[in-house]
């Protein structure tokens, strides 16, 4: 987990040492872009090539979570942070991005989609990929949005 994350609950079991990939990133557009393009680099490395079913969820979400970020979540001067935890044996990938807007939490209530709408679909597909997904305070400020990701086919069915 990113420093400063509060762990509660089975969020726990997820910390166990799992090949991992941390790194901040300003808090911009093109920041929020070149997390997805390190995301899609690290699924490869870790065998899931760019095309792949596994890879394309995870930048999907990363890109999601990291726009959030910089659209909702940026405080002047503090950068956002992305973690990503593979286990292998599970089939799972666990997403973190991180930033330093305590008050501004995403609804703990599943998203639904407007189709008319300009925005409120990220979330929307966020809940719709991911194994499942919520928000943790960091301390000192500051909260985490995370999601666990199959990436195997069977995860999807």
């Amino acid at each position: 987990m990113l420093p400063g994350t509060t762990v509660t609950g089975d969020e726990s079991r997820e910390s166990r040492e799992l090949p991992s990939f941390t790194e901040q990133f300003v808090s911009s557009p093109r920041g929020a872009q070149l997390a997805r393009r390190l995301a899609v680099q690290r699924m490869e490395e870790w065998g899931h090539p760019p095309a792949s079913d596994a890879s394309c969820t995870v930048a999907l979400v990363v890109g999601e979570l990291a726009a959030n970020a910089v659209q909702h979540g940026r405080v002047q001067g503090r950068d956002f942070g992305l973690r990503l935890a593979l286990d292998a044996a599970a089939g799972l990938v666990r997403i973190e991005v991180a930033d330093a807007a305590s008050a501004k939490r995403p609804s703990a209530i599943p998203p639904t989609s407007y189709p008319e709408g300009e925005s409120g679909r990220g979330l929307f597909l966020v809940d719709v990929l991911a194994v499942r997904w919520g928000t943790v305070a960091r301390r000192p400020v500051g909260k985490t949005v995370w999601a666990v990701v199959p990436i195997t086919t069977s995860g999807l069915e």
